[in-house]
């Protein structure tokens, strides 16, 4: 399980406080990497799997691992909420978040704070929607996770997933994997200041139980309609599920 992948695999600390390292390590140059290495896609790919939450028009938003915040801006642009709250585990991360916020004027609408996905500070029954963009392969424990997601969720509301996901048909597979394993490292060496954070990108998502693996697990804590969609030849999917 993905649980067991960890970004620096050294004993003396948990995956949870090696994640939050690496993303210190690398929030100055993360938006930049993710849009050039993805070519932009990702940009496509999160607009997506926003617009899944279209029908329900949720007022108030979770998004977990929200990193630099572009997930909840995108939200932002698309739902109109009322008010979206981003947690995540990496200080550094949420600083460029914060100045993505002010720059915009957005404070009343989107804050961030530190916060755990295995143990949200919120109470039950909360949020009309929580989405998460590639964060859940970092979880230490991923049915813990997905469980207090579900816990703060409203009867009714709405979780929805982007994450990787592992291509199966030829030649998508073959030229994937070697982009993954080769030139994504290359170029998260060349730009970023952690060598290993871009190493351990392909690893993580080999690891992840991805497609039907994952929705099982959702059914496990208690979602219902579980579904996922594929995404660019399988590279990523969406996951949703209903509360």
């Amino acid at each position: 399980m993905s649980q067991h992948i960890t970004p620096y695999q050294v004993d003396n600390a948990s995956k949870k406080e090696q994640v939050a390292d690496m993303f210190n390590n690398i929030s100055g140059t993360y938006d930049f990497l993710n849009h050039f290495l993805s070519l932009g896609i990702d940009i496509i790919w999160r607009k997506k799997a926003i617009r899944e939450l279209k029908a329900i028009q949720p007022r108030l938003m979770l998004d977990v691992a929200t990193g630099t915040g572009d997930f909840a801006l995108e939200a932002i642009a698309i739902l109109k909420p009322e008010k979206i709250i981003g947690v995540d585990i990496s200080e550094g991360m949420l600083e460029v978040a914060k100045k993505k916020i002010a720059a915009k004027n957005i404070g009343s609408v989107f804050s961030v704070q530190l916060g755990d996905s295995e143990g949200l500070h919120f109470e039950d029954d909360h949020f009309d929607a929580i989405t998460v963009a590639y964060g859940v392969r970092n979880f230490e424990n991923l049915e813990k996770g997905l469980a207090d997601m579900y816990r703060v969720l409203k009867p009714g509301g709405k979780i929805v997933v982007l994450e990787f996901s592992k291509p199966s048909v030829f030649p998508v597979k073959q030229l994937y994997n070697f982009y993954f394993r080769h030139i994504t490292p290359f170029f998260g060496r060349l730009f970023s200041k952690d060598s290993r954070a871009y190493s351990y990108l392909p690893e993580s998502v080999a690891a992840f139980p991805d497609g039907p693996q994952f929705t099982a697990l959702m059914d496990k804590v208690g979602f219902a309609q579980s579904r996922h969609r594929r995404l660019t030849f399988g590279i990523s999917s969406i996951y949703t599920g209903i509360k």
